[in-house]
């Protein structure tokens, strides 16, 4: 189906935001918008605004943004073609018509959901009869509550090869076979997958059935058996438990990653509503990414036994590729042979809500996973160390992340080693020593040459070019508040500005920047603020004036980095320097060379910045 721009821009216009925000999110009125605490991350003071004018929302606090599409996207967890759908019925738009495949494809899937949710009711009666006797049991030793089971919809599949397809004979054998609820082998007739299993139901996102996990009843192998892949059921993109982990995973601002079903459901009736688990499978990059809509860092819950720290390992080697600033992974490691169930069911949710107060950052599982993979004692294991790290760092696509990292890496691995360097002593003659008196080199001052030239290193010129920016874009200042915070190392006129523009921005979050300029030329700043807006010492696209908004917050998001990670790089380099005059080695050299090359790095990004929107400049020029 091809839905044209006309079309959904017709469906916005008909879609009043606010009601749409306000089924869920408590909206107050503020002049002509509406605001509340953000539905996107924990708040005290409100954030968020909608604005039914311009059809979006915004939240200067996380940087939520989107309109009545995105809501339904990335606060509902809906795939965009339901969320279109969902809206154009609530709008009264007739969808765009179809082509003959994409209607075919639309009846048989209609017909596959219709199956699956019959297929659910009865084996939830199932449950419910005297055949469900045994399975009711497993439950209640669980301690899973009747109105647990009911909510999570289960159910159960009697022992026997025809009873489902029976009371399902209506759909015919082919669409129960495309479905998964049956095996159809060549030369026999088709049965029924699932046999002498508690049916635990998989949704989509909306809370549609749409395949099956069957626990046996019993002995038997497998323990867990799922559905085939089907026109409905992917797994590697399917999350279990999403579609009630969405809604609760903004109320709690975080989400949880468990291995298993029963995890999910012991959970929930704990009252950690948040939690979903993969299929059977490890973590995938599409299942990675519907977790990052929910929140910038899911909490991976795994078992404390060796395959579900490996399971760890592996869901952090995935993620290592597609981390981006904010976007990461944390863990929580569980006593050994003890998962989530067991641990609320022994010691309480207190207990599991201590582990999940102080989860494990990415970075130190990996660091000590590394650490812990082969013994560190000759030189030759300690380099395969630092290689497996930088591997790591190097595996991140952001520039910025990968930079990061490999400081990180670095950092940790001289302080591991820090206590066992010898000095060097180079040789003084005897007539410059009392007698008996042993010579000794004073250490270098490594930590006050940083401090130095962290103090004095920042480029004042691309200083003064991202506080421009920030003053033609004063939303972003809330996005990078914590990493702004080495500007202030500037003195003088420049620092005194930058601390007015955040102070003023920060109590006054819908400030614009002619209302800021408004305000700066009453406290005094006129003539310093007009002098940075005309200053073209480094043309950037947020520095001018009407340019494309998209492309001006990207450019601003590099300029920014650049500008916090110069002075951290010529650090770092000015103590390898000194270092190196202290005392030869071919590692000391080797990290030198190694700084210089993130200097240069971080200029040809300055300089391809600067040089891509000169490019543009003229581009438009010649289209004039």
């Amino acid at each position: 189906m091809s839905l044209s721009p006309q079309f959904l821009d017709e469906l916005r216009a008909r879609t009043l935001l606010s009601s749409l925000i306000g089924r869920t999110t408590k909206l107050q009125k503020a002049g002509r918008e509406f605001r509340a605490c953000c539905p996107f991350h924990n708040e005290k003071s409100p954030s968020f605004y909608v604005n039914d004018d311009k059809a979006f929302y915004h939240c200067f606090g996380c940087g939520a943004h989107g309109d009545a599409i995105r809501w339904m996207t990335d606060q509902r967890g809906l795939p965009f073609m339901d969320a279109v759908k969902e809206l154009a019925q609530a709008a009264g738009m007739e969808m765009p018509a179809m082509d003959r495949q994409s209607a075919e494809r639309a009846e048989r899937a209609k017909g596959l959901h219709e199956a699956c949710a019959d297929a659910a009711a009865w084996f939830t009666d199932q449950l419910n009869g005297i055949a469900g006797a045994e399975a009711r049991g497993i439950l209640e030793r669980r301690g899973i509550r009747a109105d647990t089971a009911r909510e999570f919809g289960l159910g159960f599949a009697p022992d026997s090869r025809g009873k489902l397809k029976d009371a399902l004979k209506d759909y015919g054998d082919p669409m129960l076979v495309e479905t998964g609820l049956l095996i159809s082998v060549e030369g026999k007739e088709p049965y029924d997958r699932f046999r002498g299993r508690l049916m635990i139901p998989i949704r989509d996102p909306r809370g549609r059935p749409i395949a099956f996990g069957g626990r046996i009843i019993g002995d038997g192998e497998p323990k867990y058996l799922n559905s085939p892949e089907t026109p409905l059921f992917d797994k590697g993109r399917t999350l279990y438990n999403l579609d009630r982990a969405a809604p609760a995973s903004r109320k709690s601002g975080r989400v949880l990653v468990v291995e298993g079903y029963m995890d999910v459901i012991a959970l929930a009736q704990a009252g950690f509503g948040e939690a979903v688990a993969p299929l059977g499978t490890a973590l995938t990059e599409a299942q990675l990414e519907r977790l990052w809509r929910l929140n910038d860092v899911p909490i991976l819950c795994f078992d404390g036994d060796s395959a579900g720290q490996k399971a760890a390992m592996r869901a952090a080697l995935r993620a290592l590729p597609m981390l981006a600033p904010g976007r990461s992974l944390a863990f929580v490691t569980l006593p050994e042979g003890v998962d989530p169930d067991d641990l609320v069911r022994a010691k309480g949710p207190a207990a599991f809500e201590d582990l999940l107060r102080t989860p494990e950052p990415l970075v130190d599982r990996l660091w000590a996973y590394e650490l812990a993979a082969e013994p560190l004692v000759t030189p030759e294991q300690k380099a395969g160390l630092k290689m497996r790290l930088n591997e790591h760092a190097h595996s991140i696509t952001d520039k910025n992340v990968s930079i990061e990292y490999q400081a990180e890496f670095r950092r940790r691995f001289e302080n591991l080693y820090a206590k066992v360097r010898e000095p060097f002593r180079p040789f003084q003659p005897a007539a410059k020593r009392k007698p008996g008196q042993k010579w000794k080199a004073p250490d270098p001052p490594v930590s006050d040459i940083a401090k130095g030239v962290r103090a004095t290193g920042i480029d004042r010129i691309l200083a003064k070019a991202v506080l421009a920016g920030l003053i033609r874009h004063p939303a972003e200042i809330a996005r990078h508040m914590e990493v702004l915070g080495s500007l202030k190392l500037a003195d003088g006129a420049l620092g005194r500005l930058f601390e007015a523009v955040v102070d003023l921005a920060v109590e006054d979050q819908a400030l614009d920047s002619e209302g800021l300029l408004t305000i700066l030329a009453k406290s005094g700043f006129d003539n310093i603020a007009s002098d940075l807006l005309r200053a073209d010492q480094l043309s950037c696209s947020f520095t001018q004036k009407g340019a494309e908004p998209a492309r001006a917050r990207e450019d601003l998001d590099e300029a920014i980095a650049i500008l916090v990670a110069r002075p951290e790089v010529d650090a770092a380099l000015a103590e390898a320097t000194v270092a190196l005059k202290a005392r030869y080695s071919d590692e000391a050299f080797e990290r030198q060379v190694s700084l210089v090359k993130e200097q240069q790095a971080l200029d040809a990004r300055l300089a391809n910045l600067v040089q891509a929107n000169e490019d543009a400049r003229a581009l438009g020029t010649e289209g004039n």
